[in-house]
């Protein structure tokens, strides 16, 4: 059976509480993260990722204190992203009480922290978070929340980030971005055989079938949400349950 596939909610905090919006943009609050992370570890998600989209000065600090009473109130792990630019940056976040960071921007700007991140903390710990989007020229990486374009490719740079170190690779299709259709599988596919380590797919969940499409035809070791959670759209161990029944080994 190999693996089990997991299952993580994605919640991105802002000045402390949770928002949702679609291709990157129109924000709308879905709550407290520190309750939602709970209600989502006692549902059964199998991980959580918790993203500091306004990694500000200000709201750092309100994010390294969420982060701790996250730590304590959840008994799985938990990644944690925004805002990461340095190795003392990990450090904080391991501190708190996260597991793994998740790192973006800094990781394309400075490839070497991914080096430093996994020499100093285990190549465990380092989650290189990917953005990127299907343009008329290819698949190319984005920073700045999806922003500003580089002209990195989504498979080269994923190459890159296996090699210097990184653990798992969270590549979010920003096409697919809380537009509901499912997620991007013919690169998900395309990275899973370029790549040794796990994929995590992101961007596109609006049903039970793109979850399951994401393991078998986009062969994703992990499949991340966050609105069709949020609003109880799926319930985490109804949807278990049915990729259990459709032959996908999860744990239930």
């Amino acid at each position: 059976m190999g693996l089990a596939k997991r299952i993580i909610p994605c919640l991105d905090v802002k000045d402390g509480e949770t928002v949702k919006g679609v291709n990157f943009v129109g924000l709308r609050s879905a709550g407290d993260p520190v309750e939602l992370g709970k209600a989502y570890s006692e549902q059964g998600a199998d991980e959580l990722v918790f993203l500091d989209i306004t990694a500000s000065f200000e709201g750092r600090k309100t994010f390294t204190e969420m982060v701790t009473r996250v730590a304590r109130e959840i008994n799985i792990p938990f990644t944690v992203g925004g805002g990461i630019n340095e190795l003392a940056d990990v450090e904080r976040m391991l501190h708190a009480g996260a597991d793994k960071v998740s790192m973006n921007s800094a990781a394309i700007r400075h490839p070497e922290l991914i080096e430093e991140t996994a020499k100093r903390f285990g190549s465990q710990v380092c989650v290189c978070a990917i953005d990127a989007r299907l343009d008329d020229d290819g698949w190319h990486c984005y920073l700045k929340g999806g922003r500003e374009r580089t002209e990195r490719g989504l498979f080269e740079w994923a190459r890159e980030a296996q090699e210097r170190g990184a653990g798992e690779i969270l590549f979010t299709s920003m096409n697919h971005d809380g537009v509901k259709q499912g997620y991007a599988n013919e690169a998900l596919a395309r990275l899973a055989d370029d790549l040794n380590i796990p994929i995590i797919a992101s961007g596109g969940a609006g049903a039970k079938e793109h979850f399951r499409d994401a393991f078998t035809l986009g062969h994703a070791d992990a499949a991340l949400a966050a609105s069709v959670f949020h609003f109880g759209e799926i319930p985490i161990q109804e949807l278990k349950q049915y990729l259990h029944n459709e032959g996908i080994n999860v744990r239930l």
